[in-house]
């Protein structure tokens, strides 16, 4: 019996490490390279794993986050459909964990202070 194989996307967490915190930072950059995606597609492409991408929309990812193809997408074995237990429970969104956002590359919150009267 062969492995059944997945994979992890990564687009998110590339895009935070790069200062990219919002998919419409994604969209003019797609377009320059003649990539015309909706903003709606623009934003499942960023949160979502595509089950289907061009390859000229990996490409132009490829080249406007400076990455390689191993690093946007990870392969990974298949979760089994035996019975889960509690340690195999999906993370707590916010939580910790590989698949809990952006992680440590969050923006830091703006202060505003008063200026001179």
């Amino acid at each position: 019996m062969t492995a059944k194989l997945d994979y992890r996307w990564h687009l998110r967490e590339l895009m935070a490490a790069r200062g990219m915190f919002s998919t419409t930072d994604l969209r003019p950059l797609l377009a320059e390279r003649g990539v015309d995606l909706s903003p709606s597609q623009t934003y499942r492409l960023v949160v979502e794993k595509p089950e289907r991408l061009s390859m000229k929309t990996l490409m132009a990812v490829l080249d406007i986050l400076g990455c390689r193809m191993d690093e946007l997408i990870e392969p990974v074995r298949a979760a089994s459909h035996g019975r889960r237990t509690a340690s195999d429970a999906a993370p707590v969104p916010g939580g910790e964990g590989p698949e809990s956002g952006v992680g440590a590359f969050r923006p830091k919150r703006a202060r505003i202070v008063p200026g001179p009267q």
